[in-house]
């Protein structure tokens, strides 16, 4: 989009909160780069350049402004759209791959080498993996310094910085503020837990939070997952140690709380949650084509904004998705429990009832098979999942190719094109993933006068792509069932 001057010089002119995210407006006599919805007053048109991505202002020179923190805007909703190597490689990114693995890791995930890997992110966003990444640093240093009584010292290295000489040059020349500066001027929000961190997380409005926080409490795990005083609140499996997070939906933000072991997860743990929460999309342009269809049009309408519900552990996710195969809400929260009880990993949790991991793949390759209460085949599918999982000979991650897992997921024994869509609408992401066969997808759509089969109704979906995943939830919304409501 940053290549239409005339549309991005339209959206600052109407200072449009739709499009943060989208570009950057980088003013040419100030050096200072903005969101689109900045609140100051817009810049003459001859003196804005337009670009993709915050790293590529901060490449070219220009500092972040003070006012409008471009560099907390929504991700880009494009990123979780596509499939194609700059989109898997910003997901790879946004996971803290390059600080973990460099970029010869990134490019390894890809299947691509690092030149061409460079190449692609360069042309399409005006900055290497090293600069997007280097961009990201300096957000989750700014995080850690405003938020934390943490030493500059330790912030630096939990960011990523390998020096704290780099990370006092970059938060300088991103942020035209020392460190020191950044915490002073920083709002104090009282005493917190050692170890705690406290932001919010932006989205692009509308939102709404039903389905999205009654999906996720109404199918918890108990010990992983709770809902508490107003709040979704869960374990989270992270690089470096573990965590537990605390999500609370407000009316133009999600606050967010978080409780590391290791503070060098911050970042991961944020774009997890953003995942889950499916932050980054646009609702805007979802609803506007779902509103096309005359028997969608009303459901839009009464509730706008909704969201998929998606995982911070697309092989945690995978496992449950078969726990419950053919079986009800209740039996599959039962089902998960008992493995959570028997592998998960014990964790302490000090302001709730929080109380394991999920188990990871590789401690469930290890289990035996009979001492599963689950039916013979049903079994054989699970043990053959967990075993793809943690050989990795199935990769299910931000890298994933959608088609390409979907492919090897409909190889494994006891997997049907329910499960696989499932998988690839929450798990991986796809915005297009469809469940014409899903029994609570076929009652809605006879009541709405949508046609029910299986066939007629992909048919008629045809027009509703790519956002067909949303559509299914806006179908499943019609119903009464706890996942369509947010708790009390």
């Amino acid at each position: 989009m940053h290549t239409d001057t005339d549309r991005c010089v339209r959206a600052v002119q109407s200072k449009d909160a739709r499009f943060d995210g989208w570009f950057f407006t980088a003013v040419l006599t100030t050096r200072i780069y903005c969101r689109p919805s900045c609140p100051v007053v817009p810049p003459k048109p001859e003196n804005m350049t337009f670009l993709p991505s915050a790293a590529a202002c901060q490449q070219a020179g220009f500092r972040a402004c003070k006012r409008c923190r471009p560099d907390t805007s929504p991700g880009s909703p494009q990123w979780n759209q596509r499939t194609d190597l700059v989109a898997r490689a910003m997901r790879l990114i946004g996971d803290g791959v390059v600080d973990r693995e460099g970029v010869p890791g990134l490019a390894g995930r890809l299947g691509y080498s690092a030149r061409q890997v460079e190449r692609q992110l360069l042309a399409e966003l005006g900055a290497g993996p090293l600069a997007l990444a280097r961009a990201q640093r300096a957000q989750t240093a700014r995080i850690l310094v405003e938020t934390t009584g943490l030493p500059m010292a330790d912030i630096a290295f939990a960011a990523g910085f390998s020096s704290i000489r780099t990370f006092n040059d970059t938060v300088r020349e991103v942020f035209a503020l020392s460190p020191s500066e950044l915490r002073t001027r920083a709002p104090r929000n009282g005493a917190t837990a050692p170890g705690a961190i406290t932001l919010r997380l932006p989205f692009r409005a509308p939102l709404n939070p039903d389905n999205l926080f009654g999906h996720l409490a109404a199918t918890a795990v108990p010990g992983v997952e709770e809902w508490r005083d107003g709040a979704y609140r869960r374990t989270l499996r992270l690089p470096y140690g573990h965590g537990m997070v605390t999500l609370t939906p407000a009316p133009d933000h999600i606050g967010c709380r978080l409780l590391l072991t290791d503070q060098r997860d911050l970042t991961v743990a944020i774009s997890r949650c953003r995942r889950m929460l499916d932050l980054d999309a646009d609702p805007v342009a979802v609803d506007e084509q779902l509103r096309a269809d005359p028997l969608l049009a009303p459901l839009v309408d009464k509730a706008p904004g909704r969201r998929v519900p998606r995982t911070v552990d697309e092989s945690e996710f995978a496992v449950r998705a078969v726990l419950g195969q053919q079986v009800s809400t209740a039996a599959a929260r039962t089902h998960a429990a008992r493995l959570v009880t028997a592998h998960g990993e014990p964790v302490d949790d000090p302001e709730g009832g929080l109380t394991h991991l999920f188990p990871s793949p590789a401690s469930l390759a290890a289990l035996d098979p009979e001492a599963l209460a689950l039916p013979r085949s049903r079994r054989t599918t699970l043990t053959t999942l967990v075993r793809e999982l943690a050989e990795g000979t199935l990769v299910l991650g931000p890298e994933s190719d959608w088609d390409e897992a979907r492919a090897r997921l409909m190889a494994l024994p006891g997997f049907g094109p329910w499960t696989v869509e499932v998988i690839a609408m929450r798990a991986l992401g796809d915005p297009d993933a469809f469940l014409p066969s899903d029994l609570g997808m076929r009652r809605a759509a006879q009541e709405l006068g949508l046609p029910h089969t299986p066939a007629a109704l992909t048919a008629r979906a045809a027009s509703w792509r790519p956002w067909r995943a949303y559509a299914v939830q806006y179908l499943w919304a019609t119903d009464d069932h706890p996942i369509n409501f947010l708790p009390a």
